[in-house]
């Protein structure tokens, strides 16, 4: 697999609580937004993946989902993982 053990630990280290809690908010956006940009290069050189395609567009919509809740629940933190990853450029 493309990501192991210890770059798992090192994403959850950086942007969770420690690299051991992987069931933070801030942790799990950082993990996926990792997933979201190595599968759209995967999908740039190979355009007529379909299966990959959806794979990409589920992700997208499960970090979407978890940046709504974070925004509902605590807006400090939605700002801080939004530029911590640079996400957006208007942050709300």
């Amino acid at each position: 697999m493309y990501l192991g053990k210890e770059a798992k630990a090192e994403i959850f280290a950086k942007h969770g609580k420690s690299a051991a809690d992987t069931g933070t908010t801030e942790g799990q956006v950082a993990l996926f937004t990792y997933r979201i940009a190595h599968l759209t290069g995967h999908l740039k050189k190979n355009k007529h993946d379909f299966s990959t395609q959806l794979s990409l567009q589920k992700l997208v919509g499960k970090r979407r989902g978890l940046l709504a809740y974070l925004f509902k629940k605590d807006i400090g933190r939605y700002r801080a993982i939004i530029k911590a990853l640079s996400l957006r450029d208007i942050i709300k």
